[in-house]
């Protein structure tokens, strides 16, 4: 009797540490969706079933942001751990036919660029993500995981793509920032298809083209641990409807009292949560279910015109909270306790460690990473040390002027380059930033703007500088 009851204690260690060591990572990162635009967020328009079980069954993060308010600095930091000051991808990295040629030495841009109508000079973007970055992919790689990047990728052209950067399988990762269209052979007038997605159904939407990979990947490494970068390129522009889902949300929006509209963009939230709910069905039937961590994100804000985020203030690209505040839930059958929200901020930085923690890596990189493990934080065990967040958007882009962004606390200081030189707002009694506080409390402002100041020179960052031919002195 001893002998069987140290046997099943055995097998049962076994099993836990397995599930400690080794589980299944799937990151899932939509594009520009915005914290409102899920049910377990608040919408009342978007259907988002799977995700919603998700949640449920998971942790919901309320104060979750992206490490920038624009897609390809976030999603530098998401696979480095590393704020995009310190990688010099401030700013969405033109692809080749935007005009993103690359340089003949294979050298990122440097300098300060700008026009005599511009009050600072802007440090130019850079082109690529730098191959000396380690990515979260390369970490899980050495530690036998299998690797695959499906969807967006938008960190440089042929030479930094996903296969250079850690991943053993990449099905549409480019230097895309967007999908020439959402139909199958996924063409325009412009480009011809998408890098590793060749045609193959007509007419087929790019959401369930997507998912097919994903699902085929799953089966291939069913019994092996592998990490999946599901990278939606849903629900970017263009604003194409999946068709079979049209009409149900033009008749609901109709129905409905909502600051959210837009039914094509409806079809396409709904696109992702399908994938979701296929994705999380053939891990059960896998038999793998229990042993896989899903991270579920956004890059960045919901586009103004396309969604509404309200009550968060304004929307991508911004520095207010519509902006950089999106959603997060991360689910782990075998350690979270389902159904809580944290109410702690938290940042993509944090899925590199937190990812490199669960697969029982040592974050040991020459380089200096920045997020932080949320493990702790997940397992309910104690809450993260963290005092402040930052975000830096040195470019002009349309109405928005270069800032950079603190937040510490309830309190979130915007510091402008051009124009009104800082706003104040205090999250936790204005969520929706219409209280300016910088004329009343200059001695905060004064405190987080040297705080600021001390971690742009932490991490080397390009700031704006002062224009010599600036027309209007």
């Amino acid at each position: 009797m001893l002998l069987i009851i140290r046997t099943i204690t055995f097998f049962v260690l076994i099993k836990c540490a397995f599930a400690v060591q080794s589980p299944n990572l799937i990151l899932i990162n939509v594009d520009d969706l915005g914290w409102k635009d899920l049910g377990c967020y608040g919408s009342d328009v978007y259907e988002t079933p799977n995700i919603d079980k998700l949640s449920r069954n998971g942790l919901k993060f309320t104060n979750a942001y992206s490490a920038c308010a624009v897609c390809s600095p976030t999603r530098a930091a998401i696979m480095t751990g590393r704020y995009p000051a310190r990688l010099g991808v401030t700013d969405w990295i033109r692809a080749r036919f935007q005009g993103g040629k690359i340089p003949k030495d294979k050298k990122n841009p440097s300098g300060w660029v700008g026009s005599k109508n511009k009050k600072v000079l802007c440090p130019q973007n850079a082109l690529w993500m730098e191959l000396e970055e380690v990515t979260i992919a390369e970490k899980l790689k050495d530690y036998g995981y299998a690797t695959c990047h499906i969807g967006k990728w938008h960190l440089g052209a042929d030479n930094w793509y996903p296969e250079k950067q850690g991943f053993d399988e990449n099905y549409g990762g480019c230097d895309y920032g967007q999908p020439p269209s959402y139909f199958d052979p996924f063409k325009n007038k412009r480009l011809d298809g998408i890098y590793g997605l060749p045609g193959k159904k007509q007419g087929q939407y790019l959401t369930d083209r997507e998912c097919n990979e994903a699902v085929m990947f799953i089966k291939k490494n069913r019994q092996k641990k592998f990490f999946l970068n599901f990278a939606n390129y849903a629900v970017h522009t263009p604003i194409q409807a999946k068709p079979s889902l049209l009409d149900k949300y033009k008749t609901k929006i109709q129905s409905l009292d909502t600051k959210q509209k837009n039914a094509a963009y409806a079809t396409m939230v709904e696109s992702v949560d399908q994938a979701v709910g296929r994705i999380i069905t053939i891990l059960k039937e896998e038999g793998i279910f229990e042993r896989t961590l899903i991270i579920f994100t956004s890059d960045n804000g919901g586009l103004l015109g396309v969604t509404n985020n309200a009550p968060l203030r304004s929307g991508k690209g911004f520095p207010y909270e519509g902006g950089i505040r999106v959603p997060l839930i991360i689910f782990w059958p075998d350690f979270i306790n389902g159904g809580k929200v944290i109410d702690t901020p938290v940042s993509s930085i944090d899925f590199f460690p937190t990812l490199c923690s669960a697969a029982g890596i040592k974050n040991s990189t020459e380089k200096v990473v920045d997020g932080l493990n949320l493990l702790p934080l997940i397992k309910g065990e104690n809450n993260i040390k963290r005092q402040s967040l930052f975000w830096h958007f040195p470019h002009y882009r349309g109405k928005i002027n270069p800032y950079s962004i603190i937040r510490n606390g309830d309190w979130k200081l915007i510091k402008r380059y051009d124009g009104k030189p800082f706003e104040l707002f205090n999250l936790k009694n204005d969520l929706s930033e219409k209280n300016d506080l910088s004329q009343d409390m200059p001695e905060k402002v004064k405190e987080l703007n040297e705080e600021i100041m001390i971690w742009l020179l932490e991490t080397n960052a390009k700031v704006p500088r002062a224009n010599p031919d600036y027309a209007n002195k």
